[in-house]
């Protein structure tokens, strides 16, 4: 695996293997950090309605100076906008902020509750035909939900974005993802980052000082090391960025994989919002 290294997936998709995350990166902060992550070698930024960065997103795209085809962009629409007509209507305004003619990826970003899941994938179908998106998925979708968009969905779901990281066990969804050779995007892969959290754990602390790693570097390689895992770390700090870039010169052998993934919890989720679906 290199830093150029890209997951192919159903659809013809071919995904770069780690993202730039946004979130909650704002106005000019966020230009440059997304122009930070592309000038070290980052070639997928991660979006969405909700963050309120779709501008700035853009903006650090075009101060890169790196072309618009050789950079994946995900952009999500917030849950209260997935009816039809609604999502459309909001992936199009994405598209204005962004400054791009079409996404790569165009994710509903919630299920809800109030809106059949028929028809928000059916408008999210309707998204890719218009041409706002190459391709589309899902975002916080468990395993049965998941199952139950693939078997809607006209055209093929190539990804579900998800909380992921050692402290949250999402083997179920992940198996539906490899079964349907579609990508787990991981959003917070480096888990909770006060203390207490994922990287103060002694376990990742020892792999990483037996390494010569940073403990993120160490979380973010177990996920690259999972079939069809692709993290989204973000950072607004350009030393931090870099190094949450700096993940493939080395790698983990069978036991630090295993104890990593042993550290999974009952209470290890991180984002937990009212609306949420019922989790596995």
């Amino acid at each position: 695996m290199s830093p150029n290294s890209r997951l192919s997936v159903c659809d013809g998709a071919s995904i770069p293997v780690i993202g730039f995350g946004t979130w909650p990166l704002k106005d000019e902060e966020c230009a440059r950090a997304v122009a930070a992550a592309l000038a070290c070698g980052y070639r997928h930024i991660d979006t969405a309605e909700m963050y309120a960065n779709e501008e700035a997103v853009g903006q650090g795209l075009r101060a890169s100076g790196v072309p618009r085809d050789e950079v994946w962009i995900t952009t999500k629409v917030w849950w209260e906008n997935i009816s039809d007509g609604a999502l459309q209507r909001s992936a199009e305004a994405s598209l204005k902020r962004l400054g791009v003619d079409q996404v790569d990826l165009l994710l509903i970003h919630w299920p809800n509750k109030q809106v059949p899941l028929a028809e928000s994938i059916r408008a999210l179908n309707d998204a890719k035909k218009r041409g706002f998106a190459r391709h589309i998925g899902v975002s916080n979708f468990p395993s049965r939900m998941l199952e139950e968009a693939l078997a809607l969905s006209e055209a093929p779901l190539i990804a579900n974005q998800c909380e992921y990281h050692p402290y949250l066990d999402q083997s179920k969804v992940r198996a539906v993802c490899e079964r349907n050779n579609m990508a787990f995007v991981s959003y917070c892969p480096l888990g909770r980052g006060s203390v207490g959290g994922v990287l103060e754990d002694p376990v990742v602390r020892e792999i990483a000082n037996r390494l010569g790693r940073t403990p993120a570097q160490v979380v973010l390689r177990w996920h690259l090391q999972q079939p069809n895992v692709i993290p989204v770390p973000k950072s607004g700090n350009p030393k931090r960025i870099a190094e949450n870039f700096d993940v493939f010169g080395f790698s983990l052998n069978d036991e630090d994989m295993a104890h990593l993934s042993s550290l999974a919890r009952p209470d290890g989720r991180v984002v937990n919002l009212a609306f949420a679906p019922e989790w596995d």
